[in-house]
């Protein structure tokens, strides 16, 4: 597999992924979260919130994964975002404890992957500039 196939791959499976998520949060508040299933209406009301955000957020890798080329600085913001989720899970452990061993696999798989999505950002840009005989665009540079 190349690494724009991956790329794309990868930021499909993210909006996929995110947008149910997010739909879930939204339809089933507290029930969504294992160990918070007995919250109390005001976490229900803040999770469904951001569940709402969340399959936004996942909107937006959608749209950035159907562009020609994938825009290397989407890929970049929205793995920025998603890598400062996993610093707050990190930021949470440490301040609040242990969570439900649920949330500890999504922040290693979160901290997994970012460095992955960063290494990939620029992997569709690269590939049609080649492709077109053109210098591949710098690493700030979308335009291409």
């Amino acid at each position: 597999m190349t690494r724009a196939k991956a790329l794309r791959g990868l930021a499909l499976a993210m909006g996929y992924a995110c947008v149910a998520i997010g739909i879930l949060h939204v339809v089933l508040g507290n029930a969504s979260i294992p160990g918070a299933e007995n919250a109390g209406p005001t976490i229900d009301s803040l999770g469904r919130f951001f569940g709402a955000i969340f399959a936004g957020y996942g909107l937006a890798w959608l749209w950035a994964a159907r562009q020609t080329p994938i825009p290397p600085t989407a890929v970049r913001g929205l793995t920025a975002v998603f890598l400062a989720g996993a610093l707050g899970r990190l930021l949470s452990l440490a301040v609040e404890g242990r969570p439900h061993g649920f949330q500890l696999a999504l922040a290693a798989l979160e901290l997994a992957l970012s460095p992955l999505l960063f290494r990939l950002a620029d992997a569709d840009a690269d590939v049609r500039a080649d492709a077109e005989g053109r210098p591949a665009p710098r690493a700030q540079d979308d335009t291409a």
